[in-house]
């Protein structure tokens, strides 16, 4: 079962989180730029982590 979060925000994304060198990234709009912002995770990976 999973967690249920309530957040107060000015707007949601739907996105998927892609490769990026070492790392993984969500991009964002532009117009984010300087905000504060929470991911929320709301399924499992599809890759095994190699740590």
């Amino acid at each position: 079962m999973a967690n249920r979060f309530e957040i107060d925000g000015e707007e949601v994304l739907d996105g998927e989180v892609k490769p990026f060198g070492n790392s993984a990234h969500v991009t964002v709009p532009k117009r984010w730029r300087g905000a504060d912002v929470k991911v929320v995770r709301i399924s499992e990976s599809t890759e095994q982590d190699e740590e």
